[in-house]
């Protein structure tokens, strides 16, 4: 995914240039680390103390000059009117939190007022149409009956959260003015490992399949997860 989204920020703004990056539900800060690590000026937006907690000593571990393009405010996603004035950045990501949220409309009207024109909206979500493949490929015959009428899940976790439909969320991108530009899927062949799977000797050529994969038809319409990049007008 990070190759992904490194495209459509190079197909959209010229080599080099510094961006302003939002991270809304920044997780341990894997990605918004490795945006600043690449020259950005980050801020990473996360409401979990702990995942906070563990962005900012994994922060601590870089040089001044990432420390200084980093910023780390623990607070809620839906609350970026609060913390931002719009049009504030380049690049809004939103990866993995609209499975949590269970009435999105405002929380993805509020990432693009923070564009600024013609600015990227990164969303990854769980793809509600391929619900069925999971416990179906697991051999929970009721379990992937029950899937394919359902946007309803429980995860990894133990929790029960929502997945989105790709047409679904190309209306409500250009609801808000951030119309889909481009999508990919994401967990093609892999979303059936397990957590503890160990790793592949021919890792590179499992990563070749999956981006492959990720972008040709029919294989990337059943993928676990779903890669949404609208820009806003």
């Amino acid at each position: 995914m990070a190759r992904q989204l490194d495209e459509q920020m190079a197909g959209r703004y010229p080599v080099g240039q510094r961006l302003r990056v939002l991270d809304v539900g920044m997780g341990q800060g894997t990605q918004a680390l490795r945006l600043a690590r690449l020259g950005h000026q980050v801020t990473g937006l996360e409401q979990d103390a702990t995942m906070v907690a563990a962005a900012r000593e994994a922060l601590a571990g870089e040089p001044e000059g990432i420390r200084e393009r980093m910023r780390i405010i623990e607070g809620d996603g839906r609350d970026t009117g609060v913390h931002f004035l719009p049009g504030s950045f380049d690049v809004v990501l939103c990866h993995g939190v609209l499975m949590y949220v269970q009435e999105p409309d405002a929380l993805l009207a509020g990432l693009a007022r923070m564009l600024a024109p013609g600015g990227l909206l990164s969303l990854l979500v769980r793809n509600a149409d391929a619900l069925a493949l999971r416990p179906g490929l697991s051999g929970d015959w009721p379990g992937a009956v029950a899937a394919f009428d359902s946007v309803t899940y429980r995860n990894r976790l133990g929790l029960d959260v929502r997945a989105d439909r790709l047409v679904t969320l190309t209306d409500a991108l250009a609801g808000i003015g951030a119309p889909l530009q481009a999508w990919y899927g994401v967990r093609v062949f892999t979303d059936t490992a397990t957590d503890g799977a160990e790793i592949p000797q021919d890792l590179q050529t499992l990563l070749t399949a999956e981006e492959r994969a990720g972008r040709t038809d029919p294989y990337r319409s059943v993928a676990a997860l779903l890669h949404l990049c609208g820009v806003r007008g």
